[in-house]
């Protein structure tokens, strides 16, 4: 008969929301693990012999114990909640000059909110949890898949992460991705940022909070107002933006420093060097200095699901829920309007001559935004577009598994340590400062454990490091 053990680990902070179980079935051992109502990810070993299956249940029961985790039952406890945006998105008024879509990427049935594009790669994710990165024809490259709906990619110099309705923010600079940050369960999240290794947070209340590179809560701040779609994050402070407008906090203390109201209720942002952008519900995209200064308005046909500008902002483009987008040059000039063909863009980036949208089809489409592109667009002549599938599903979900080496490789070791209540990661290998911790995931700290990791950086701020690339378990048998 088999032998079961459920664990769960649900603190009054809401930090942690998650459970264990452990079957062992003769030599067969079963370990599911994931946050409470899900189904989770299951693992399974073959260990020779019930006796041997059990010495393993033991011992990862004693981590797990240790961790804080408690027996429970299993349906008892509420699985975390979350908002679905509730969007609608309308076709482009009749008559509406096509963009020039160069290719379209058809990521699935979902909604597609996350974007990032970079020089070798094209990334989005989806409300069934697919992310995808392509290079810039539309190939696919990679394919991960998490628990959870993906609400934001976003990139942190040379870090990317996707944050998820799980409450989860994924590293996926690896393999597989990794947990870097798990949010408190009363954070219903709407958004996130992350610059050096701290996360700002956006939420459905309105609220807005900050997260350090431990993943411990450095500030938490009750907006001006609700839906806290929009928060961007600099190395001056935070933008966030909500129900009445864009308000700026101080990184440190969360100590708000200006607000500036706007039409409407502010959707998605964007930011430049030295300016950040607002969409709003009004039609409007709202510009203001890091100063909060300096306005400026381009004003669109439709509510502004989506804004981004060219680089130093002689260009601003702006998706509306009609599945139209614009660009205006920085003075606010209408310099066109388009139709998507694919749906309304949620988010959107421009890189090199190049509109990137992720729609509300689910869509990743590639617009070519040179003045030629357009100028042809304008006298009725665009591109067939490429139209792309997504491949066969490959489940590559996230894990708390590694590899495992006896040799250092021209790698850095780092060890988990007890500090009070916490473990924490610190490097041992020669030439770093001891007194400094390092940004690791959280899943794979058990005390005593060494890790392998191709890369340790410290932080622009200081005082701690970054784990980049690989990790693997270090043995020494």
């Amino acid at each position: 008969m088999a032998d079961r053990t459920y664990l769960e680990l649900s603190e009054d902070s809401g930090k942690s929301h998650k459970f264990w179980e452990a079957v062992v079935d003769g030599p067969k051992l079963t370990i599911r693990f994931g946050r409470i109502g899900d189904d989770g990810q299951t693992q399974v070993k073959e260990l020779g012999s019930e006796a041997a299956a059990r010495a393993e249940m033991a011992k990862k029961l004693a981590e797990k114990t240790k961790k804080g985790y408690a027996p429970a039952v299993i349906g008892q406890t509420a699985k975390r909640s979350h908002t679905r945006r509730e969007i609608v998105s309308q076709k482009a008024a009749a008559g509406t000059t096509s963009a020039p879509v160069l290719w379209r990427f058809s990521a699935g049935s979902e909604r597609a909110f996350g974007i990032f594009i970079d020089e070798a790669r094209c990334w989005v994710g989806n409300e069934a949890g697919s992310i995808f990165s392509l290079d810039h024809d539309g190939r696919v490259l990679d394919q991960f898949r998490l628990p959870e709906g993906v609400k934001s990619i976003v990139a942190d110099d040379d870090w990317l992460y996707a944050g998820c309705d799980d409450g989860k923010v994924y590293d996926l600079g690896g393999k597989v991705p990794r947990v870097a940050y798990e949010i408190s369960d009363d954070v219903d999240i709407f958004w996130l940022d992350i610059k050096d290794g701290v996360l700002g947070v956006s939420d459905a209340k309105g609220n807005v909070a900050v997260f350090n590179h431990e993943d411990e809560s450095q500030w938490r701040h009750e907006g001006r107002g609700t839906a806290g779609w929009m928060v961007r994050c600099d190395e001056l402070g935070v933008y966030h933006g909500h129900s009445k407008g864009v308000t700026m906090y101080d990184w440190e203390d969360g100590r708000e420093i200006w607000h500036r109201d706007t039409d409407g209720a502010v959707l998605f942002g964007w930011q430049e060097e030295s300016t950040v952008y607002a969409a709003t519900s009004a039609k409007k995209v709202h510009r203001f200095s890091k100063r909060g200064e300096d306005p400026k308005v381009y004003t669109c046909d439709s509510t502004v699901f989506s804004c981004a500008a060219a680089e130093d902002g002689r260009y601003v483009f702006a998706g509306d829920d009609r599945s139209s987008v614009y660009c205006f040059d920085e003075e606010g000039n209408r310099l066109w309007k388009l139709a998507t063909g694919c749906g309304s863009a949620f988010s959107m980036q421009f890189f090199r001559d190049r509109l990137y949208v992720v729609t509300t089809e689910g869509t990743l489409a590639c617009i070519d935004a040179s003045e030629a592109a357009i100028a042809a667009a304008k006298a009725g002549t665009v591109p067939t577009a490429k139209a792309i599938k997504a491949p066969k599903a490959v489940e590559v979900q996230a894990s708390t598994d590694v590899e495992s080496t006896l040799d250092v490789d021209g790698g850095v070791v780092v060890e988990v340590y007890q500090d009070g209540a916490q473990l924490r990661v610190r490097v041992v290998s020669s030439g770093f400062d001891r007194g400094w911790n390092v940004q690791f995931p959280r899943e794979l700290r058990q005390e005593g454990a060494q890790y392998v990791v191709d890369e340790v950086r410290e932080s622009a701020r200081g005082g701690f490091y970054r784990a980049h690339g690989g990790i693997r378990r270090l043995v020494t048998t």
